[in-house]
């Protein structure tokens, strides 16, 4: 029987980067759609846009939130059990057991990734030292990011 292996540290932070791009590729079309209504926020010295402003500013940043925790969420718990960026690089997301996760445990493993980044991204570092490499999210989700 093969070991298993774990997505590291590095690694994972690229599948990152790429997830990330994809996202703000999916977002950038609506951004330019209330940057170019005058709504993106970006105040121009002399002209008021008064509330305008900063409601652009914030449809686009609910939607990066929005969409990310979708995003992963979504596929995390599909039958892919990955994002793009991590089925690039061969990596699933798996409870403790190896099985799928559910959409609600993807949804609390997103939502805990704040926590690990709360404090000097602390939670996420502790992928470089751990055992099975899970940072702070994965220990509050129980899940493990395996390479197939």
């Amino acid at each position: 029987m093969a070991a298993v292996r774990y997505g590291g540290f590095w690694i994972r932070v690229v599948a990152t980067i790429i997830d990330s791009i994809i996202l703000r590729v999916v977002v950038a079309p609506v951004s330019m759609i209330f940057g170019g209504l005058g709504l993106a926020g970006g105040m121009l010295p002399g002209i008021h846009h008064g509330g305008l402003a900063l409601l652009g500013g914030g449809v686009t940043v609910v939607l990066v939130l929005f969409g990310s925790w979708l995003y992963e969420a979504f596929m995390e718990s599909s039958s892919y059990q990955a994002t793009l960026g991590k089925m690039i690089f061969g990596m699933k997301v798996t409870d403790l057991n190896g099985n799928r996760i559910s959409f609600e445990r993807a949804t609390g493993r997103h939502f805990a990734k704040w926590l690990s980044g709360l404090v000097l991204c602390i939670g996420y570092i502790m992928v470089g030292f751990t055992e099975r490499k899970q940072g702070l999210h994965d220990l509050i989700a129980g899940t493990l990011v395996r390479r197939v």
